[in-house]
């Protein structure tokens, strides 16, 4: 592991991960918060996270609360902590470990909340998107549309990362903060999910083009193609997510849950960039 420290710019991603936790904070929900921003990407393999005392600041719980959670992640293989003038966290390399940290939670959400789950993704996505239609500039949309078309053959790691980060921007057009405010909140909750489907190339490739498709709904002021390419993308994802939940409750009966997960990335992408023949 390189020990340059790596740092990103600011983004949409990590603000949506450290948005403030308040009184109910705690240390497990500090944990779960952090897991997930390592899950979307917001934070990629040695990357160093902020402070205990700029987390505390960020996240609105005591530092002692942080210092609890950055611990639990450090027993997970999740981080590494180094002392010195460059010390601080560090995410490990642990693609598996967090991969399993989301099937977990996968299978422990009932189906019927990861279906509703996904209603809720849906009605906030379209409606982000019917006002994006009425209110983004042409510019905004040829940034939005390059960065996505970029994208398309990042390994899965990177992809998702770039994704999330396109369909924060694209909510965003809607210049309303609220509906942003809460598409960022599901994003955040939903992704770490979405993450498990990206090992399927057909059904990323699918969601990128989806993607694709409302933006050019989009540029045209077209909002039922736009709100027709989201809840079409939102509602094979929550199918496909609900099929997997089941395949995985029924090996973890029968067999190890991190063989299962590994043995996908022999059948797909295993971080790699996509063949020719698959990005085609």
């Amino acid at each position: 592991m390189s020990q340059t420290p790596v740092q990103s710019p600011p983004s949409r991603l990590r603000i949506a991960a450290f948005a403030p936790i308040g009184e109910e904070g705690r240390t497990e929900l500090v944990e779960s918060r952090l897991v997930q921003a390592i899950s979307v990407g917001a934070f990629i393999e040695g990357e160093r996270l902020p402070s205990e005392t700029e987390l505390s600041h960020l996240l609105g719980v005591a530092v002692v609360t942080v210092r609890e959670a950055l611990g639990a992640l450090r027993h997970r293989g999740l981080i590494e902590t180094r002392r010195g003038r460059n010390g601080g966290s560090f995410v490990r390399p642990s693609h598996g470990t967090v991969e399993e940290v989301n099937a977990r939670a996968l299978m422990e959400m009932p189906r019927v909340a990861l279906a509703d789950l996904g209603v809720h993704y849906e009605v906030i996505s379209s409606a982000c998107a019917e006002y994006a239609c009425l209110r983004a500039t042409p510019e905004e949309l040829r940034i939005v549309e390059r960065i996505l078309r970029e994208t398309r053959d990042l390994p899965a790691q990177l992809w998702r990362r770039r994704i999330t980060e396109v369909q924060l921007e694209l909510a965003a057009l809607s210049q309303s903060v609220r509906l942003t405010n809460e598409h960022v909140r599901l994003q955040t909750e939903f992704t770490p999910f979405l993450a498990l489907q990206d090992q399927d190339v057909e059904a990323r490739l699918a969601t990128h083009d989806a993607l694709l498709a409302q933006i050019t709904a989009t540029q045209s002021g077209d909002v039922a193609a736009a709100r027709t390419a989201v809840r079409e993308s939102v509602r094979a994802s929550a199918r496909w997510l609900v099929r997997f939940r089941g395949e995985l409750l029924e090996t973890s009966q029968t067999g190890d849950l991190r063989a299962t997960l590994g043995s996908r990335h022999t059948r797909g992408d295993s971080g790699g960039a996509l063949s020719g023949e698959e990005s085609a």
